[in-house]
C-alpha cells in the first residue's frame, strides 16, 4: 500500500500535479476502499487518473479494459513517459514481445495492464490471469469507455456486453466503470450489465464552459463556408463527416485549397490511419477529416475547433465529438452544419437496421439531435438537460445566447399544449400532440379517437412549426418531461401543473423566420436523392469489377434520371438519356433490380386530403370546371389545379380526362419520362406553349401516383 503522507503527495510524485481536479480525490478515496465505482466525467476532466493513481497505491496489478488499440497504446505511452510501469497486450505484438511482457507481469514489475475486452474473456488468457492472481494479485479491474456496454450508449459494442462475466469469474475484485458520457438510463444499464455491487456513483458536471456552440445552415455553399471557418482558425481541428466518401472528398478539397489536412476512417489501412493520426497529434497537419472512427480517447489537448460537416446520429455522439475540442480548458469552438437533407439520409439508414428496437432507439437519438439543432434556447442548456443537469440563465457562449431571438410570452399556448398532453393521457410524443392541436386529418388521429377531444384543432391559429418550437422549448426548460425508452412520450410534471394554475409564466425565444414560413417537405425529391446514392454505389461496384472509371458506366445525370423515373422494363431503361441499347443489355437488369428493391423498402405512406382539398374534390365531382371551382371558392385557378393534382397523386377520385385531353396526357407523360420529374418549368420548356402549367401539373400528379 501507499507510503505517501497524502494523496496530493502521491499525485505530485507520479503525475506532477499539485492539486486534484474537481471530483477526482473523492473517487480515488472510494477506489482505495475497494468499492465498485461508476464514474461519469466529461472529456478533459481527468477520469483516467481516477483508476491510474489507485493502481499505483495498491498491491497487485490493475487490469484496464480499453476498446481501441490506439487508445491503449496512447495511454501506456503517456504513463511510461511518466516513469510508470504500464503495458498492454494486444494483437499488434509478436509472440516474443507478448511473452516478454507476460513474464514482467508475473514478476510483479507492472502496475497497469491494458487489454481489449475480447482478450480479457479469452479462455487461454483467463488461465494466464489465474497465474497473475495467485502470484501477484489483481487489485481492481477498470472498464474504460464503459458506455460501450449499453445499447443506449452512443457507441455500443457487442464484445463489451460479455464483460458481465467478469463478476462471475472474479467475484472479490472491485470493478470500476468509467465513461465521459452517460445519461441516467445508460448509467443504470452499465450498473446492470456489469453487475456492479452497490456502486459509488460519481457524476461530474457535463458543462464544457470553454466551448462555444453554434449551428449554421447547410446548403449548396457548405464547402466554402467550411473553408472560410477553418482559415479563420489558427489551431488544430477536426471535421467530422458521416461517410468515408465525404471524408475523402473534404480532405482532398481542403488540401487543394492550401489546408494541411488528412483523412481518417475505417476504410484506410491500419498503417495509414496510424500515420495520419500521428501527423495530427504531432501538428504536422492542421486538420483531420474523419468519421466517428476517430477520436475515442485521443489525448490531444489543444484541439481548437470541431466542425460537424454532417449531422451526428445522436446528441451523445455530438457531445462526445465536440468535446474533443479544448481539453486543455482554453477557448474552443464547435460548429454543426445542419440540413433536413442529412436528417432524411440518416432516417433512411436507420430503417435498414434489422431489429425494430434498434430502429426505435436510433430514431429517438436522431430526434434529440434535431431538437438541439432547431432549438432557440441556450445550446448549453439543451445539452446539459440531456444528461440530467440543469443550467440556469444564458451561457454567453453559444449562438442563441449571443444573438438571442425575441422573447415572447406563450403561457396561453403552453396551457393549450399541456392540456392536449393530458387529454391524450400522456401516451404520445411531440409530433402527435401538434397534429391534434392543429386539427390534422392523419389516420392516427382517427385511430385513437383524438378528433373527438376538446383540444382537437384548438391550435389552428398557429403553424405546426410554431407548436413544435413551443414543445421543444417546454422540454428544454423542464416544463414537461419526456421518456427515454425509444418512444419519446411527453409526461406532465410539477412545473406543468404550475403553468396550468398560472403560477409559472412561459416565455420562449421565437425565431420569426421559422414561424412565418413553413418548409415544404418533398418526399419524392428526398427519395430520389437517396435512390441516386444507392445507384451510385451500384455503379461503383460494377466499375470496379470491370476495372473502369464509374463515369464510363453512366454519367451522374443518367443516374438522376433513373432515380426520378424509376424504369420498370429494359425498354423504359433504354429510353433514358445516356443509355444506349448495349448498356441497357449490359447493366439494365442490375439497375432495375436495385430500383425495384428500393421501391419495395421505401413505399411512401398514404396521405389524407386536407379539408380544403376535400372541398375542391366535392365541387369537382359535381362537374364544375377548374375555373368554376376557383370562382366558387374565391381561390386562384392555380391553387385549385394544385389541389386536384395533389388529390390525383393521393389516388383520390379525380377524373383526369375531364381536365386534360387524352392526347395531351400522352405527350406530357412521354416528356416527363424523357427529362425527369425535376421542375414544372423544365417540362414546360420542352413541351412549348401548347401546354399550360396547370395541365402539366395535373398529369404529373397522375404520373407520380403510378410510381
Amino acid at each position: 500500500m501507499s507510503t505517501f503522507a497524502s494523496l496530493e503527495e502521491a499525485l505530485k510524485h507520479f503525475f506532477g500535479y499539485d492539486t486534484f481536479r474537481p471530483g477526482q480525490k473523492k473517487i480515488i478515496e472510494a477506489a482505495l476502499h475497494n468499492k465498485d465505482l461508476l464514474t461519469i466525467m466529461p472529456t478533459g476532466g481527468g477520469k483516467s487518473l481516477c483508476f491510474q493513481l489507485p493502481a499505483l497505491l495498491r498491491n497487485g496489478i490493475t487490469i484496464v479494459v480499453s476498446p481501441l488499440i490506439a487508445l491503449m497504446q496512447d495511454q501506456v505511452d503517456a504513463l511510461q513517459d511518466n516513469g510508470i510501469n504500464a503495458t498492454y497486450l494486444n494483437s499488434t505484438l509478436e509472440y516474443d514481445e507478448r511473452r516478454s511482457r507476460q513474464i514482467a507481469i508475473l514478476k510483479n514489475q507492472i502496475k497497469l495492464l491494458y487489454v481489449a475486452p475480447e482478450r480479457l474473456l479469452n479462455e487461454r488468457f483467463g488461465l494466464f490471469l489465474e497465474q497473475v492472481a495467485t502470484k501477484v494479485g489483481i487489485s481492481a479491474i477498470a472498464i474504460d469507455e464503459a458506455h460501450c456496454v449499453s445499447e443506449w450508449g452512443h457507441d455500443f459494442r457487442p464484445e463489451y456486453s460479455k464483460l458481465k462475466l467478469l463478476r462471475q469469474r472474479y467475484p472479490q475484485i472491485p470493478l470500476q466503470a468509467l465513461t465521459a458520457t452517460a445519461t441516467k438510463r445508460v448509467q443504470q444499464d452499465i450498473i446492470q450489465q456489469l453487475n456492479l455491487r452497490s456502486p459509488d456513483i460519481h457524476v461530474a458536471s457535463f458543462d464544457r464552459s470553454n466551448i462555444y456552440y453554434e449551428i449554421q445552415p447547410k446548403d449548396r455553399h457548405i464547402y466554402p463556408k467550411l473553408l472560410r471557418a477553418i482559415r479563420a482558425e489558427s489551431g488544430a481541428g477536426i471535421v467530422y463527416c458521416l461517410s468515408r466518401k465525404s471524408v475523402e472528398d473534404v480532405a482532398k478539397r481542403l488540401r487543394c485549397d492550401g489546408i494541411k489536412a488528412l483523412p481518417y476512417h475505417a476504410g484506410l489501412s491500419d498503417r495509414e490511419r496510424s500515420s495520419n493520426q500521428t501527423s495530427f497529434l504531432r501538428d504536422d497537419i492542421q486538420v483531420i477529416v474523419a468519421t466517428i472512427a476517430f477520436g475515442m480517447g485521443i489525448n490531444k489537448p489543444d484541439v481548437r475547433f470541431v466542425f460537424h460537416y454532417d449531422l451526428p446520429r445522436s446528441l451523445e455522439n455530438f457531445y462526445q465529438e465536440s468535446g474533443r475540442a479544448g481539453r486543455d480548458g482554453e477557448p474552443s469552438k464547435s460548429i454543426l452544419y445542419f440540413s433536413l437533407g442529412d436528417r432524411n439520409k440518416i432516417e433512411f439508414l436507420i430503417k435498414q437496421k434489422p431489429e425494430q428496437n434498434e430502429q426505435k432507439i436510433a430514431l429517438q437519438q436522431l430526434r434529440q439531435v434535431i431538437d438541439y439543432a432547431e432549438g432557440n434556447d441556450c445550446r448549453r442548456k439543451i445539452i446539459l438537460r440531456y444528461f440530467g443537469e440543469r443550467y440556469r440563465g444564458n451561457c454567453g457562449q453559444c449562438d442563441n445566447c449571443l444573438n438571442p431571438k425575441p422573447i415572447e410570452d406563450w403561457t396561453v399556448e403552453a396551457q393549450k399544449f399541456l392540456s392536449c398532453v393530458a387529454r391524450c393521457q400522456e401516451k404520445f410524443g411531440l409530433n402527435h400532440i401538434v397534429d391534434v392541436l392543429i386539427g390534422s386529418r392523419k389516420q392516427k388521429i382517427y385511430q385513437y379517437g383524438h378528433h373527438l377531444l376538446s383540444t382537437y384543432g384548438i391550435g389552428n391559429g398557429r403553424t405546426a412549426d410554431e407548436w413544435k418550437m413551443l414543445g421543444r422549448s417546454l422540454i428544454h426548460q423542464g416544463y414537461v418531461g419526456q421518456t427515454t425508452d425509444g418512444y419519446p412520450i411527453l409526461k406532465l410534471n410539477k412545473r406543468s401543473w404550475e403553468i396550468f394554475r398560472d403560477q409559472l409564466p412561459v416565455k420562449i425565444a421565437v425565431d420569426k423566420n421559422k414561424t412565418k414560413t413553413t418548409t415544404t417537405y418533398n418526399p419524392h425529391k428526398a427519395e430520389a436523392e437517396l435512390l441516386f446514392e444507392k445507384l451510385r454505389k451500384l455503379r461503383k461496384q460494377i466499375a470496379d469489377h470491370n476495372s473502369l472509371a464509374p463515369y464510363m458506366i453512366f454519367a451522374d445525370s443518367s443516374l438522376k434520371l433513373m432515380a426520378q423515373i424509376r424504369p420498370k422494363t429494359l425498354a423504359d431503361f433504354a429510353n433514358l438519356s445516356g443509355v444506349n441499347e448495349y448498356k441497357a443489355q449490359q447493366y439494365g437488369d442490375s439497375f432495375i433490380s436495385a430500383i425495384r428493391e428500393f421501391n419495395e423498402k421505401n413505399k411512401l405512406p398514404v396521405s389524407l386530403p386536407s379539408k380544403s382539398q376535400l372541398a375542391t374534390l366535392q365541387l369537382h365531382q359535381q362537374g364544375l370546371s377548374v375555373v368554376e371551382i376557383a370562382e366558387e371558392r374565391g381561390f386562384a385557378v392555380s391553387t385549385i389545379s394544385s389541389h386536384l393534382s395533389e388529390l390525383i397523386e393521393m389516388n383520390q377520385p379525380v377524373s383526369l380526362n375531364q381536365l386534360v385531353t387524352a392526347d395531351k396526357q400522352q405527350v406530357i407523360i412521354k416528356t416527363i419520362e424523357q427529362v425527369g420529374d425535376i421542375t414544372l418549368k423544365t417540362i414546360k420548356d420542352k413541351l412549348g406553349n401548347d401546354y399550360s402549367y396547370d395541365e402539366i401539373k395535373l398529369v404529373r400528379g397522375w404520373w407520380r401516383s403510378q410510381r
